[in-house]
C-alpha cells in the first residue's frame, strides 16, 4: 500500500527538501503504477519504492553478493591432480584435449572439434584456413570485442563494419549485401550475448555469393538458431572459454565445423603448420602454436558435467527478468530473432531511455543501481571508431595492401549510426547474475523500480 503524502515526507525528509509536490505526484503514481506489477514469484514492492535511492544515502536493495564465478569442485581438482600426476602436461602425448574435442561435439552436434589457446586463436585459425589475407575484407558488426577484428587485420585485411539492429544488439543482415565489394572474402557475424545473430539471412547471402561464414559463438554456448547449435551453421564455429564465459578454463577455445577439408587445415595451422600424420618436423604450410593444455582440457571436462544444469537456471531467470523489466517504461529488454530458439545469456542486455526516466542520463542510472547493490555496466562502445583503426589502415602494410582511394573512402562506408545510438542506450547485467534463486532477480526489479519512482530526484543531486 502507498502511504500517505504526510507520511512519505515524514520518511525521507532530506530528499523531500530537494523535491518539488509536481515531482512528488510523478514518483507518487510511478509507485501506484508499478505497484500493481506483483505477476507470479514477485513480492509486492511498494515499500521499496517509497524508499530512499541508496545513492541518496538510502539502505540499498541487496547487500549479499551475486553468486561468484568461477564454480569448482571436486571434479576439477580431480582433473587438474589427473593431469599432474599423469605427466603429459601437452596436448601432443596428453588425451585430456581430445577427450574434450570429442564431448564438446557430441554436444553441439557437430562432426569435428578442434581445441585452441583461446577464443582469438580459434578465429585467427579460422581465418587462414580460409585464407583471408592481404587485400580482401571481411564483413564485422561493430558492436562485439575487439579479438572479432583484431584476426582480420592481423591478416592485413579490411574488417568492413556493417549497422546494429539496435532492437537484438546483433549485426543488421538486412544491410550487409549492400556493404559487400569484389574484394568480400568472409563474413563474420557474432552471436553476441549468448543469444543469435539472424543466420537464415546472413546464410543466405554467404551461399548467393559464395562466401564463407564464419561464427563467432565465443560468447553463445549451447545457444540455437532453430534447435541447431550455433558454431555448426556456417563454414566453421568458433568458441571462447576464457575466464568470464559460461564455459570456463580461464584461457581457452575452439573450432567446430562439419568440413573435413577445413578442420584438416585448422589442425595444421593450430600445429605450426605440421601435417595430421605422422608430423614430426615436416610441415606443409604456414602456422603457429594455438594448442590447448591438457590443464586447460581437464578443467572443460570437469565444467561441462555442470553446463546445461547452469545453462536452465540462466534461462529461466532471464525469463522472468524480462517478462517483468518490460512492464517498466524506459527499460527494452533485447529481442531476440524468431529464430533463436535458445538464448545462453553470457550477457543479459537492455536499452535505457533516459527520457522515460525524468531525464537521469545512463551513468547514472548505472551508478545508482550498482548503489542498490546490482552490478552493471554501459557495455561496449563503437569498435569502428576506435583509435586502432585509424592507425591500422595508415600502417605501411595497408599502404601497400590498398590504393589511398579505397583507404579512404573506407572511413565513409564504416559509419554506423545506429550502434552510435546504442552505445549510448546499452545496460549490461553479467551471465553470473542469473545462477542464483528467483529472488535475486526481485531485487534488480525492485532496484529499476526504485530508481524510476526517484529517477528525478536523482538527477538533480
Amino acid at each position: 500500500m502507498v502511504e500517505t503524502m504526510s507520511d512519505f515526507e515524514g520518511n525521507n525528509s532530506e530528499m523531500d527538501k530537494k523535491c518539488t509536490r509536481r515531482d512528488f505526484s510523478k514518483s507518487l503514481a510511478a509507485a501506484s503504477l508499478l505497484g500493481a506489477m506483483t505477476g507470479s514469484g514477485t513480492r509486492a514492492w511498494a515499500t521499496t519504492g517509497e524508499q530512499k535511492p541508496a545513492v541518496l544515502g538510502g539502505a540499498p536493495v541487496r547487500k549479499q553478493p551475486f553468486p561468484s564465478w568461477p564454480v569448482h569442485r571436486d571434479p576439477e581438482t580431480h582433473q587438474l591432480t589427473e593431469v599432474l600426476e599423469s605427466g603429459k602436461w601437452g596436448r601432443l602425448d596428453g588425451n585430456h584435449a581430445a577427450s574434450f574435442e570429442e564431448k564438446w561435439a557430441q554436444k553441439t552436434g557437430a562432426k569435428r572439434c578442434l581445441a585452441t589457446t583461446s577464443g582469438t586463436t580459434a578465429l585467427f585459425t579460422c581465418m587462414n584456413a580460409i585464407d583471408v589475407g592481404p587485400g580482401d575484407e571481411v564483413i564485422v558488426p561493430p558492436y562485439t570485442f575487439v579479438a572479432t577484428i583484431n584476426v582480420v587485420m592481423l591478416q592485413h585485411a579490411l574488417p568492413v563494419f556493417v549497422d546494429t539492429d539496435r532492437r537484438t544488439f546483433q549485426i543488421d543482415a538486412n544491410k550487409i549485401e549492400a556493404a559487400m565489394t569484389p574484394r568480400t572474402r568472409a563474413i563474420l557475424p557474432v552471436h553476441l550475448g549468448g543469444s543469435a545473430a539472424d543466420m537464415d539471412k546472413i546464410l543466405a547471402i554467404g551461399k548467393a555469393h559464395n562466401i564463407p561464414v564464419i561464427e563467432d559463438a565465443c560468447q553463445s554456448h549451447l545457444a540455437e538458431w532453430r534447435h541447431q547449435k550455433l558454431g555448426t551453421l556456417g563454414a566453421a564455429g568458433c568458441f571462447s572459454f576464457q575466464a568470464s564465459k559460461n564455459l570456463n578454463s580461464g584461457e581457452g577455445g575452439a573450432i567446430i565445423s562439419n568440413d573435413d577439408e577445413l578442420m584438416d587445415i585448422c589442425q595444421s595451422f593450430h600445429n605450426n603448420g605440421r601435417g595430421s600424420a605422422n608430423y614430426g618436423y615436416a610441415y606443409v604450410r604456414n602456422g603457429s602454436n594455438h594448442r590447448i593444455t591438457e590443464f586447460q582440457a581437464g578443467i572443460l571436462l570437469a565444467q561441462l558435467t555442470r553446463l546445461e544444469e547452469q545453462m536452465k537456471t540462466r534461462e529461466e531467470n532471464a525469463q522472468y527478468l524480462t517478462e517483468h523489466l518490460k512492464e517498466i517504461d524506459g527499460i527494452l529488454p533485447a529481442a531476440m530473432y524468431e529464430g533463436c530458439t535458445r538464448n545462453a545469456y553470457h550477457l543479459y542486455m537492455f536499452r535505457y531511455d533516459a527520457e522515460k526516466f525524468d531525464g537521469l542520463p545512463r551513468d547514472r542510472f548505472i551508478k545508482a543501481l550498482e548503489a542498490e547493490g546490482i552490478p552493471a555496466s554501459s557495455g561496449y562502445i563503437p569498435l569502428n571508431k576506435e583509435p586502432l583503426i585509424r592507425a591500422t589502415v595508415e600502417s605501411r602494410a595497408y599502404r601497400k595492401c590498398f590504393s589511398e582511394a579505397e583507404l579512404r573512402d573506407y572511413t565513409d562506408r564504416i559509419e554506423c549510426p545506429e550502434n552510435d545510438r546504442l552505445c549510448t542506450e546499452a545496460v549490461w547485467f553479467t551471465q553470473t547474475m542469473f545462477l542464483g534463486p528467483r529472488s535475486d532477480m526481485d531485487s534488480i526489479l525492485d532496484a529499476v523500480r526504485k530508481i524510476k519512482v526517484h529517477a528525478s530526484a536523482i538527477a538533480r543531486a
